[in-house]
């Protein structure tokens, strides 16, 4: 039976374990070459082992799919043009590009280090930043050279970047960032045949252990039946959006956790306000009408010491 990815070589980065892994696996079930990235480093970021990647190409195999390990450190721009290359010399080109590394250094602002803000933003961000710079440059040679490409990007967000969570100012930021890089990626690569969406997943993972003391961590492909926490249920967003039969959608926020799908909204402008003199011209906003107008007519409340949106 055809897959709806046959012939496509993807990449995913973090596919050692828990969402990556769960895409890297079912994007091999449904056809697709899979390079497989991962350090093999702990939650926070340190140590390196092989052995996660290598693990997970031979669950591939196993599968009957096709796969090869990679080691590279994508927040290092110079491993993240390896790690495109090595897509390229393995099998021969590159169609999907899945960003999902990523690690946890969970502090309050007042207490959280310089440098764990710097690491998780250098992970995440930086790191999706630069497989799509090198990725991006791939399709658009392949572009201008008469092999106009159906390429995929598809980055991961959360719910702490996209609604807030207190302790993950550096989490949140860097989801946040990876949002709206998307976006303008959607913009900047449509003539170049790429489409860029991002994917917001869920479930029972190692960050969400850091958190959540007692919880079974499982691998993915070792549930034998539907469980909401499983943190492979959001592969099947990401195989949709690396195939074909999401064509033209682009620059989209699709979360999918559990059996729950919906698509996020992004930043958009509410009511509209506009400040004018009696005869109504345009004038600047006094500073005291603006808590009242807002109180009014957007907080919905009369007080004008207490300004609370509701949700």
């Amino acid at each position: 039976m055809p897959g709806m990815l046959d012939g496509k070589v993807a990449i995913v980065t973090g596919a050692g374990r828990g969402v990556g892994r769960g895409e890297a696996v079912m994007l091999a079930d449904h056809g697709a070459k899979v390079l497989v990235n991962d350090l093999g480093g702990s939650v926070s970021g340190e140590g390196a082992d092989q052995r996660a990647a290598d693990e997970v190409v031979d669950v591939i195999k196993a599968r009957g799919g096709e796969a090869a390990s990679n080691y590279d450190d994508i927040s290092d721009y110079q491993g993240a043009e390896n790690l495109v290359k090595a897509a390229v010399s393995a099998f021969g080109g590159l169609d999907v590009l899945v960003n999902n590394a990523g690690i946890l250094r969970d502090k309050m602002i007042f207490t959280m280090a310089e440098e764990d803000f710097d690491s998780v933003v250098r992970v995440h961000m930086k790191g999706t930043w630069n497989t799509m710079s090198h990725a991006s440059k791939y399709w658009r040679e392949q572009s201008k050279a008469g092999n106009q490409p159906r390429a995929s990007i598809v980055n991961t967000v959360s719910s702490a970047g996209l609604q807030g969570q207190a302790s993950q100012s550096n989490y949140g930021a860097a989801k946040a960032g990876i949002a709206a890089m998307t976006i303008i990626a959607s913009l900047e690569l449509a003539n170049y045949g790429v489409r860029a969406n991002c994917i917001g997943p869920g479930g029972f993972t190692r960050m969400v252990g850091q958190a959540m003391e007692g919880i079974e961590l499982k691998n993915p492909e070792e549930y034998t039946e539907f469980n909401a926490m499983n943190p492979g249920n959001s592969a099947a967003g990401v195989v949709y959006l690396a195939s074909d039969d999401s064509i033209p959608v682009t620059g989209q926020v699709l979360r999918v956790v559990g059996n729950n799908m919906a698509l996020y909204k992004p930043w958009e402008l509410g009511e509209q306000f506009f400040s004018t003199d009696k005869e109504g011209n345009p004038t600047q906003w006094d500073p005291a009408q603006i808590g009242p107008t807002l109180n009014k007519y957007v907080f919905n409340t009369v007080n004008p010491g207490i300004a609370r949106i509701q949700r």
